[in-house]
């Protein structure tokens, strides 16, 4: 069953990198602008970067059904 799991796993866990790439570019822009708090935006992307972690992570776990 966790087979069937996997490419939507692998999915996430590149949306995941996505989304951490994002927030190294707001982080930078930030940086490079002359800002010395976190952007906004750049909290929000990582707040869902680590939501796609959790339920990639949740995907990878076995399955108790059996």
């Amino acid at each position: 069953m966790a087979g069937e799991f996997d490419e939507i796993r692998q999915r996430l866990e590149a949306i995941a990198e996505e989304l951490a790439d994002l927030a190294i570019v707001r982080l930078r822009e930030s940086i490079d602008a002359g800002g010395s708090e976190l952007p906004v935006e750049e909290r929000r992307l990582t707040r869902a970067r680590r939501a796609v972690e959790k339920a990639a992570a949740i995907l990878r776990e076995p399955d108790d059904s059996g």
